[in-house]
């Protein structure tokens, strides 16, 4: 029931209205706002004032009996969710004409903080909701959890989306390149230092317009978001060129491959821990950031 009331509330119902309405949902039958009070919890000094917008939402309707009682009977819940459907579809048509004309133009490209995991992830998904040409992702199975239902809607919508993705994924969506952690130039004692899933990085750009760059690192997260372009194409060349070094990898082996690096001391130096996001965290400060070594 508090789910409902929850989901009622973010479609413009207060905690009183849902409660209400639920409770005459629930009653099968036409009941007094005395009953609606008891049954759901709603103050009795507020119950008829509640009862009272529900009726003028026309979400409930009001029976007036032959000595002037009045009982109360909801509106289906199939015709108030079309009825509301159909309001919200009605104020974005008219927000996406009315918006855009008020909108002032930047003076700059703003950078904005993202200050935990809970909007790190809501954003990325804006991020992806809003593609329209093409998405980058440098992702881990922990985010790419979160995220798979959009980015497989934008493939189906056509967007042409790269994803280099940090191990195995139950079902691999876009052009899919698996990141095989550790890194192939590092070392077993470098492997050991390196914190793994635990310390994640995650890059996400859409229609190269926007970009999110965060981390993870024992429980906690940053993040920041941006349409600065130069910041925007840095992020999508970081993609790229992740992805042309799985594939370099797959076409040469990735034992050749550890061998390179094993013999060229700068190769492993730039490639160790990459989509780490330790070292990042270390070198920014954050609380809690733990020692790490170079990317």
């Amino acid at each position: 029931m508090q789910d409902v009331v929850e989901q009622l509330q973010r479609l413009g119902m207060s905690g009183y209205e849902a409660k209400a309405y639920i409770t005459l949902v629930g009653a099968g039958q036409p009941l007094n706002g005395y009953e609606v009070a008891k049954r759901s919890g709603v103050p009795r000094s507020m119950v008829y004032a509640t009862l009272g917008k529900l009726v003028a939402k026309s979400a409930a309707y009001e029976l007036r009996g032959a000595d002037d009682t009045v009982d109360y009977l909801p509106l289906p819940p199939r015709s108030l969710l079309e009825r509301m459907r159909r309001e919200f579809d009605d104020s974005i048509e008219s927000l996406e004409v009315s918006l855009p004309v008020i909108v002032a133009s930047p003076r700059a490209h703003l950078i904005h903080s993202l200050k935990d995991a809970e909007a790190l992830l809501a954003r990325a998904e804006d991020v992806v909701a809003e593609a329209h040409t093409d998405l980058f992702l440098s992702i881990w199975p922990e985010e790419m959890e979160r995220l798979s239902p959009l980015v497989g809607r934008a493939v189906a919508r056509g967007i042409e989306t790269a994803v280099v993705h940090f191990g195995s994924a139950r079902k691999p969506v876009g052009d899919f390149y698996e990141h095989r952690f550790p890194s192939p130039c590092a070392t077993t004692e470098e492997q050991e230092g390196q914190a793994g899933p635990d310390h994640r990085l995650l890059v996400v750009t859409g229609d190269r317009r926007e970009t999110l760059v965060g981390g993870f690192s024992g429980g906690t997260a940053w993040g920041v978001y941006t349409e600065d372009p130069a910041v925007v194409a840095m992020a999508v060349q970081y993609v790229r060129q992740d992805i042309a070094l799985q594939i370099i990898a797959d076409r040469i082996g990735h034992q050749n491959m550890r061998e390179l690096c094993a013999g060229d001391p700068e190769l492993r130096r730039f490639l160790t821990g990459h989509g780490c996001a330790t070292a990042l965290l270390h070198a920014a400060g954050m609380p809690g950031a733990p020692d790490g070594r170079s990317l």
